[in-house]
């Protein structure tokens, strides 16, 4: 079995943000609040381009792509978080920590891989506009989000699986407030270093190639942009691509450092990286939608229609 080995421990003891034990009520406030807007948010992107047809383009498939993948990540772990913080909830067990390592990791690898889906399709858009609707098509798009999806799962399977095979004969205490890789590795009384070769590796090829890609197509279309020569058509296509540009920036930042300050920045209080590695799970997935939403005319307008249909037909 998956999660076999005579040494696993039947449970783990979450710390919860280690340092911050006296403040877990109050923070647990802003983390439900923000909780609460990135599943509003994402529901309701799911919700108005599923209802408008002219929002049935390449573009949206993959905003509800990443919608779904922002609505796993949060639900695998904020739910338990805010048990901790509310109801000292600290224990989990062991399988169910497993379970939560590799959604949260494997998806996280799928939303990069989204990402630079989204990058490709905006490159299409602009520097091939004649050509996009035969290669956007709806099964290319099947094959480039299965793809995204079997790419995250396959690379960051072998990562749960290295640490449940892992012996455990000490204290179960993980300082963290979710199951982070690294966090629960180290707990192990036998040799971690496959672990974090496999896991850096991993996540460098997976974060390295997606963002040489973005940043190759982003170049392209830089280029293609600044040779338009009607004003009003750079605009317009500076303005589709500052909403992606924004997303990008919003998911690789946070999480590259909290990633490699969990390997390498001892200097930084223990506090202060779960702090950042709790709102790296959070923060993308509450603003993925509202810049969309903000940055989309098509969206805006659509949201508008459904929330005052009769405002609408007036003409206001």
């Amino acid at each position: 079995m998956l999660f076999y080995n005579h040494s696993n421990p039947s449970t783990f003891f979450l710390m919860g943000i280690p340092g911050l034990e006296a403040t877990h009520f109050w923070l647990a406030f802003p983390f439900c609040a923000m909780y609460f807007v990135a599943l509003l948010g994402n529901f309701t992107l799911l919700f108005v381009i599923k209802m408008e047809p002219n929002l049935h383009l390449p573009m949206y498939h993959f905003l509800c792509m990443l919608a779904g993948i922002d609505l796993v990540l949060t639900t695998s772990t904020v739910p338990k978080i805010l048990s901790i913080f509310w109801f000292h909830s600290h224990e989990i067990g062991f399988e169910w920590c497993m379970v939560q390592m590799f959604f949260i990791h494997g998806f996280s690898a799928v939303e990069s891989g989204v990402l630079l889906a989204m990058a490709f399709d905006r490159y299409i858009a602009i520097c091939k506009p004649l050509h996009y609707s035969t290669i956007l098509t709806n099964a290319s798009i099947t094959k480039i989000g299965s793809a995204a999806f079997l790419r995250g799962i396959v690379l960051m399977t072998p990562l749960t699986c290295l640490v449940s095979r892992l012996p455990y004969c000490g204290p179960q205490v993980i300082p963290h407030s979710y199951c982070e890789h690294m966090a629960v590795a180290k707990l192990a009384c036998g040799s971690i270093t496959l672990n974090d070769i496999y896991g850096i590796t991993a996540a460098t090829l997976v974060v390295g190639s997606d963002s040489i890609f973005i940043a190759v197509s982003y170049i392209l279309i830089l280029r293609a942009v600044l040779s338009l020569s009607s004003k009003e058509a750079r605009q317009k296509s500076f303005s589709t691509c500052g909403s992606h540009v924004c997303i990008i920036v919003v998911f690789y930042t946070p999480g590259l450092f909290s990633f490699y300050t969990q390997r390498w920045s001892q200097n930084l209080p223990l506090q202060v990286r779960i702090l950042l590695a709790d709102l790296y799970l959070l923060v993308p997935p509450m603003m993925n939608p509202v810049i969309y939403g903000m940055k989309t005319k098509q969206i805006r307008e659509q949201l508008i229609r459904l929330l005052h249909p009769k405002r609408i037909q007036a003409g206001i």
